[in-house]
């Protein structure tokens, strides 16, 4: 039987599920109040068999109690939101109605059953939305009338797809403004959907339209599997079968969906929010929430659960979620599974935001309580059975003179960020507290045993018994812990048993898969020892390519220096903070440097302060964080403290206060490490030895991402690239440090592109004569403009055969990597990388994957708006004026060179201007020069040592610094020879390589 691919089987496929199995009615448009978006006959058919009585009180007060009610619904949706007036209803006239009826926990109220079968959902096919136009919708699912869900579909088979076509029609051709499309006052969530991919967002809002991925992840990366044991279905399959199933979307509705409020601005991490944010789960975070849930109501109360979520994964929600399900969690006899739920955690933010996010829920405050005083407070909060509470774990290990004995509970108990002191002391009073009866005494029964034999009970081998009693699982007990980076101890004392017998995680998502998804960054891509950048800057110190500017000559003399003294690393650190670091993210970006003890970051904060004020620097300003005081171990009773050498900063004030623009430089000593979320960090300088979860946790203090962010830098000093690597390799599948980068290789594939003839000179000139002229707020702005420029190459792309265009993608992305990482060590003064590099990254965002069209990548654009600012300082300005572009490509990328003529020195002048027409007298100027570079002693080593191209790569360095050097008394000539692309400047050059290589050769005996 042949298949119909289009889109309009698609649908039919999935409505037909929806209708047969997912307890859906199916509807039309003809349903469909445009102007007020809503099926008022299902808003009626609800009210009617859940609120008989309503509707008869409401037909004494009202002489159209239905239109009435119908008209009050669309206001309050209007004022306070479809999911509020969903989830709590209104009163209309002093009437109280419900507009739906969400699952019981539990089943001692027939009637809530009874009336939760009521609700009422429908799918629309097509539905012509806008009472302005006959656009339609693919698909919207309704609720008792109200729309909460729309969903366009692609298939590539017709050559579209969910990532570009549906994300571009909702954000070009559906008008955020109509009624359906309200933020918060109607549909509440839009699914792009192809049969491989899901994507998905909370708010319309044209071209700054933000879709996230919904998908299963694939293994352990991105994307999704194919159907379970080779079924028919799509790969999306997920979203229509259980998504949106019926019972799950009203789940989804009733206890995930919820606002962040933006009432204040996050100061540990400077992240502002603009506008209230409608929060749906992704994929990973309900899945594991529903799993963990249906498995504890299952099991009851004893087990243990490890979740091992990336950072990115949005963990903070995923606790609120999990811990509002299981403080209302009944078992199949209609009791309760746990009678409490404590959230072990030392972030003050989660608590605020739990309360915040269950109170939508709950509607009433009460069931959260933060412990924030004292051990009493917790005694308290324990006795009296509130529902939530969030605590650190050290307030339990004071409880005993404080709480006379619980009654028999059971507790859920959620760790943030769980580790090996999970298994500590503190964890032993905590399960002494909370162990139910029989536990106790058999603890009791077990030191009375040693007692009566004349043990003391306070000897380590009474404590070490009592700790191991209460160390194994406790029947009235669950943990469900989080970690982005579970120790062999945590696996063990959380994780269930794997099919090989060793423990593994309840739930997985992975540090590949929130890298891949885009979530965070891959730390790994900008990691480099300091001896590998040492070599780098050598390199690119001696490239031809590099135009010898200031800030190029400054970062090459770090060639000559050891990082084996503080002088030396504080300059390293400091001049390339300051060269490649910190115009980025709009001049905002932050740097963290990680010492090895307390007297080191003091030591660092010292040199750092003498060696900015000699330099006179006012763009980089420190701080330094260390616990207690420290001893100077040169000068006997002085002592230095964090608020001290900050200027009285407290501890607690200095995240914020590092997050402001007023400090861009923090140095650390066993602080800030784990836990510290920071997005504007972008570099890291490593002095400290790291090894295994050390080394994740604290290389991922990078990982956050920034508009704008796009790659981060690590220079390590200490450590070697194969152990970070390996540190790594457990918590991220596939992680790894990529090849060496070799300079020349940007060359090369710069050369191999060009060959290709997908782009032309002209595009790239045009593209970048147009970016370059633009503020950043017009980069958005200039769409037709820098899309005309890509076009031409897109086209040209399509028409390679699928082979090439694979390896055109691939060159052009390793270029566009390689590029990135290489610029973070050293400034190119190179216009025509700097236009290829911009131009590349917009093509590749613009590159029609198979059966797939192409789109400007938004988050490029914001990438590129920093970029932009960096572009507009005067030294970047002078990337883009072409005059750092005038040097020999090496031969071995492909490039011919022009042949010399062997002509002896006193011609050469007279040669060049036969050759090119011109009347130089300047015969002297170029003896001077060439006797200077015979008599440099580098030069005489480099021509004994290599062949001439290679000596090439360290003598044409030289010659332009001599010529540079000439400027006053020969401008004219000097600015020929040194104009990018100058045939003139090619010409002598090459005369004057093989002049001084052949001297010199000869003078060595070569």
């Amino acid at each position: 039987m042949t298949k119909d691919h289009t889109e309009a089987a698609f649908e039919a496929e999935i409505v037909a599920h929806l209708t047969q199995h997912g307890g859906y009615v199916e509807g039309t448009t003809a349903l469909f109040d445009r102007q007020r978006a809503i099926i008022a006959d299902d808003v009626l058919a609800f009210v009617e068999a859940t609120q008989p009585k309503v509707l008869t009180r409401l037909g004494t007060l009202h002489k159209d109690p239905e239109k009435d009610l119908v008209q009050a619904l669309c206001n309050e949706m209007d004022k306070n939101g479809s999911l509020h007036v969903l989830r709590h209803g209104f009163k209309l006239s002093g009437v109280a109605l419900r507009f739906a009826q969400f699952a019981p926990s539990h089943g001692l109220n027939p009637d809530v059953t009874v009336a939760y079968e009521a609700n009422v959902l429908r799918v629309v096919r097509q539905l012509k939305y806008d009472p302005s136009n006959e656009n339609a919708l693919d698909l919207v699912l309704f609720v008792n009338g109200v729309p909460v869900v729309t969903a366009e579909l692609k298939n590539p088979m017709t050559g579209q797809s969910a990532s570009y076509h549906a994300q571009k029609q909702y954000r070009e051709a559906r008008d955020p403004d109509a009624p359906i499309f309200r933020f918060k006052q109607r549909a509440l969530v839009h699914f792009a959907i192809d049969p491989d991919d899901a994507w998905m967002t909370t708010r319309l809002a044209r071209e700054s339209t933000h879709f996230l991925p919904f998908n299963r992840g694939n293994g352990t990366g991105k994307g999704n599997p194919l159907p379970p044991d080779g079924a028919d279905k799509n790969r999306t399959f997920y979203v229509w079968e259980h998504v949106w199933q019926r019972d799950s979307l009203l789940d989804l509705l009733g206890a995930f969906l919820h606002f962040e409020k933006p009432n204040k601005d996050d100061k540990t991490t400077g992240k502002k929010t603009v506008k209230e944010t409608l929060i749906f789960p992704r994929f990973h975070q309900w899945d594991c929430v529903r799993k963990v849930v249906s498995t504890a109501k299952a099991k009851g109360a004893g087990s243990n659960y490890l979740i091992q979520h990336s950072a990115g994964s949005g963990k903070s929600n995923t606790i609120a979620w999990l811990a509002h399900r299981l403080a209302g969690l009944y078992d199949a006899k209609d009791e309760k599974v746990y009678h409490s739920v404590i959230v072990v955690t030392d972030r003050v933010v989660l608590d605020q935001q739990l309360q915040n996010t269950i109170f939508q829920f709950e509607h009433k405050w009460g069931v959260v309580e933060c412990i924030d005083k004292d051990s009493a407070q917790l005694a308290h909060a324990l006795s009296t059975g509130t529902p939530i509470i969030i605590t650190t774990l050290h307030k339990f290990g004071f409880l005993q003179d404080k709480i006379a004995g619980l009654p028999d509970r059971r507790y859920a108990i959620i760790v943030d960020e769980a580790h090996s002191s999970q298994s500590g002391d503190m964890a032993v009073s905590m399960k002494e507290v909370l162990a139910e009866s029989a536990v106790q005494q058999k603890l009791h029964k077990k030191l009375q045993e040693a007692d009566e034999d004349g043990d003391d009970l306070s000897t380590p081998d009474q404590l070490a018994l009592r700790a191991a009693l209460y160390r194994g699982p406790q029947p009235n007990l669950s943990f469900f812990a989080f970690t982005a980076t579970p120790k062999g101890k945590t696996l063990k004392l959380f994780g269930h048993t794997g099919p090989d017998g060793k423990p593994i995680p309840f739930h997985l998502y992975s540090m590949r898969q929130a890298i891949e998804e885009e979530f965070i960054l891959d730390v790994l891509r900008g990691y480099t020892t300091y001896k590998r950048f040492h070599s780098l800057v050598k390199v690119i110190a001696d490239d031809p390519e590099v135009e010898k500017k200031k800030a190029a000559k400054a970062l090459a003399r770090f060639v000559n220096l050891h990082p084996t003294n503080l002088a030396a690393k504080t300059e390293i650190i400091i001049e390339h903070f300051r060269g490649t670091v910190r115009h980025l993210l709009n001049g905002k970006a932050k740097a963290m440097v990680v010492t090895d003890s307390r007297l080191m970051a003091v030591r660092y904060r010292q040199a750092f302060d003498a060696y900015i004020k000699t330099r006179g620097y006012t763009d980089v300003r420190c701080l330094v964080a260390f616990s207690g005081e420290v001893e100077d171990d040169e000068v006997e009773g002085v002592t230095y403290s964090e608020v001290e050498m900050n200027g009285g900063i407290k501890e607690k004030e200095l995240p914020e206060k590092f997050a402001s623009d007023d400090y861009n430089l923090l140095l650390v000593a066993n602080k800030y490490q784990t836990g510290f979320d920071q997005p504007l960090l972008v570099v890291m300088y490593v002095d400290k030895r790291l090894d295994g979860i050390q080394a994740v946790q604290t290389l991922s203090r990078l990982n956050r991402k920034a508009p704008g962010k796009k790659q981060t830098f690590v220079l390590d000093f200490v450590n070697k690239r194969d152990t970070i690597q390996a540190a790594f390799q457990d918590y991220f599948e596939g992680a790894f440090i990529g090849e060496d980068a070799d300079p020349q290789k940007l060359h090369q594939l710069q050369g191999e592109l060009d060959a290709t003839g997908v782009y032309w000179q002209t595009e790239v000139d045009k593209f970048a004569g147009l970016f370059f002229k633009l503020t950043p707020d017009q980069v958005t702005l200039a769409h037709g403009g820098l899309n005309s420029a890509l076009n031409p190459a897109v086209e040209r792309f399509k028409s390679l055969p699928e082979d090439k265009r694979d390896e055109f993608r691939g060159k052009l992305s390793a270029f566009k990597n390689l590029y990135a990482f290489l610029a973070q060590v050293i400034e190119w003064q190179d216009a025509a990388l700097e236009k290829l590099y911009v131009f590349g990254r917009m093509l590749l965002s613009k590159l029609p994957a198979t059966g797939s069209g192409g789109g400007l990548d938004l988050d490029e654009e914001v990438a590129l708006k920093s970029y932009k600012l960096r572009q507009l300082e005067p030294k970047a300005l002078e990337l883009n004026s072409g005059d750092g572009k005038g040097l020999d490509l090496p031969v071995e990328t492909g490039t011919r060179k022009p042949e010399p003529d062997l002509e002896r020195l006193s011609t050469i002048i007279e040669v060049l201007n036969k050759r090119f027409q011109t009347d130089y007298e300047t015969q002297g100027l170029v003896e001077e020069v060439k006797a200077g570079l015979e008599a440099d002693t580098k030069l005489q080593k480099a021509a004994a040592a290599n062949p001439m191209d290679a000596f090439g790569l360290i003598f044409e360095p030289a010659l332009v610094d001599a010529l540079v050097e000439k400027h006053d008394t020969n401008g004219k000539f000097v600015e020929t020879v040194l104009t990018p692309g100058s045939p003139i400047g090619q010409f002598f050059k090459a005369l004057m390589l093989e002049a001084v290589y052949s001297t010199l050769k000869a003078k060595a005996g070569g």
